[in-house]
């Protein structure tokens, strides 16, 4: 019966972890460094396996040219890819685009590496500073700032080691006072 119970309640935390993950995938925002995958059913010369956006944001497709994907999600390029190549090129595209790597994040301050590292979604500011080799024993909990990458005005927020980090974010981790 307990077991029952137990599975029943990790069952339910996977499916929601998965369901916000994807919820994750379809709002994210691509931008310059993120690499991706085209699928276009039926048409290996038009797939491409792997494809880094530029510093402006874009990439070169055949027969499109130059295609502005920096803040469009990855159903919007499907669907403005699918616009592009229906009639002229093919009369039912059905083209799929998927994010293989999200661009980086960078950490500062009082880490034992600075720099910047891969994002995984669902990574945390505790988690960063992890990946980064951890916290210095200078380093100030509550000391942490965050710039997003999403922010025009590049404005620092404070942040706490549960923040949620996002592909291109700049976090400085602080010396504290004793």
């Amino acid at each position: 019966m307990l077991f029952r119970y137990f599975f029943s309640l990790m069952l339910c935390f996977l499916l929601g972890n998965a369901s916000a993950q994807a919820e994750n995938a379809s709002t994210y925002k691509l931008a310059s460094g993120d690499v991706i995958r085209i699928n276009v059913f039926g048409e290996k010369d038009l797939s491409i396996e792997e494809i880094r956006l530029n510093d402006a944001g874009i990439f070169s497709y055949p027969f499109i040219g130059d295609v502005r994907a920096k803040g469009k999600t990855a159903a919007e390029i499907e669907q403005l890819l699918t616009e592009s190549l229906k009639g002229d090129y093919l009369v039912d595209p059905r083209v799929s685009v998927s994010v293989l790597t999200y661009r980086e994040f960078f950490i500062s301050g009082e880490v034992q590496k600075p720099g910047g590292y891969p994002f995984q979604p669902g990574l945390t500011l505790r988690r960063a500073a992890a990946l980064a080799g951890g916290l210095t024993e200078r380093a100030s909990e509550g000391r942490i700032t965050i710039i997003r990458d999403q922010d025009a005005s590049r404005t620092p927020e404070k942040a706490t080691l549960d923040t949620v980090v996002m592909p291109g974010d700049t976090i400085t981790i602080d010396q504290g006072f004793f």
